[in-house]
Parts: C-alpha cells; sequence; structure tokens
C-alpha cells in the first residue's frame, strides 16, 4: 500500500528482456537506502518487488502482466521515475490509499502552464470514466491527484509547482503515456452493489 506521495525522482538504468518478461534496474539512493528483498517500492505508481538492492539502486522482476497494464514498457535508460516506498502504520496518508496496481495508461491530452502551476488534461482508458469523480482522488505515474473536471474521455488536474519540481509529472508533455489508478473504493464499492442486484 502507498500514498502516492512520491519521495524520490529516480532513475530508470535499464531493461533485461527474459522472454516477454524482464528484470529492471533502478536508481533511487533514498528508496535503496533501507530496501531488503521482498519490499515494495512503486515505481511510477506501479508497485514492484525489490529483488536486489545494492548501493544507489534496486534491481526488480516485471512480468508480462505489468507490460501489458503500464507504460513500464515504453521506459528507456536515463528516463526519471517517480519512486516511493511502501507505507507504514506510521506513515502520514499525506496522499490517499493507493495500491500500486495500474488499472490502465491514459496519454496527456492538453497542458497550460499558468503563472505558479499546470492544468494537466488525460485521456482515460474506456471504462475507467466511471471510478473517476470531480474532486476526487486519482493517481497518475505514482502521484496522488485531485481531480479537477471529468468527462467520459478524459479528466483534468493541477499541478503545484512542488509537482512539478518533484515528480515527472513536471516533464511530461502532449502524447506522453502514464500510468492510472482510480481510486479502489469505488471499484469495491461497484462489485458489492452489483452482488446485490
Amino acid at each position: 500500500m502507498f500514498t502516492g506521495i512520491v519521495e524520490e525522482l529516480g532513475e530508470f538504468l535499464r531493461l533485461d528482456w527474459h522472454g516477454d518478461g524482464g528484470v529492471a534496474t533502478i536508481r533511487g539512493p533514498l528508496v535503496s537506502s533501507d530496501a531488503r528483498p521482498g519490499d515494495s517500492i512503486a515505481v511510477n505508481g506501479v508497485c514492484l518487488t525489490v529483488v536486489v538492492a545494492e548501493g544507489d539502486g534496486f534491481t526488480v522482476d516485471v512480468m508480462k502482466e505489468t507490460f501489458d497494464r503500464s507504460a513500464l514498457g515504453s521506459l528507456k535508460p536515463g528516463d526519471p521515475v517517480n519512486l516511493e516506498r511502501a507505507a507504514t502504520l506510521q506513515t502520514r496518508l499525506g496522499g490517499h490509499l493507493v495500491q500500486g496496481h495500474v488499472d490502465g495508461v491514459g496519454a496527456i491530452v492538453a497542458r497550460a502552464s499558468g503563472e505558479r502551476w499546470d492544468d494537466v488534461t488525460v485521456a482515460l482508458p474506456p471504462g475507467l470514466s466511471r471510478y473517476v469523480v470531480e474532486k476526487g482522488s486519482i493517481t497518475v505515474d505514482g502521484v496522488s491527484l485531485t481531480v479537477v473536471s471529468v468527462s467520459d474521455t478524459d479528466f483534468a488536474v493541477s499541478l503545484i509547482p512542488t509537482t512539478l519540481a518533484l515528480t515527472t509529472l513536471g516533464r511530461k508533455g502532449v502524447g506522453d503515456l502514464v500510468n492510472l489508478e482510480v481510486d479502489v473504493i469505488g471499484k469495491y464499492v461497484e462489485k458489492m452493489v452489483g452482488a446485490r442486484a
């Protein structure tokens, strides 16, 4: 479980393919400082399990399902990545409850820079709009954000200076892909209500 508050802007070093999966190596001195094999680290919002933690980096196994449901396969060596260690019972919940289970990949369709913040519009994959509500939470590349507006095909968020400076979202432009995770509460409510209908 995560909170969507990025701890560190890391660097994607490489991906070694093994069949339809692979082993990714990521540099992140802060999140690696106390990482052990078996720990969970969110990489651009994808919960991955540490296989090896050495020095200022770590490696993770990435299976086909993860590549199919996220934008991790499009990362190139040197690309920045948002990193967050799993929450503990002592962690402040500054964002919202994030599982690190990506629901789909969206593309940035519009970006407007203001004096202090940017307004960004992201296309929604089919079927996800029902889980996105105005003033609700959504995770974009591992960043907990508040939805400003939503339609059947896209949603908009505003990025404050801290988000622009400390996450990959400050560097992404129109056409760039982002991992999306909707608020899990809506999915559970839908399943429970549907089971009673």
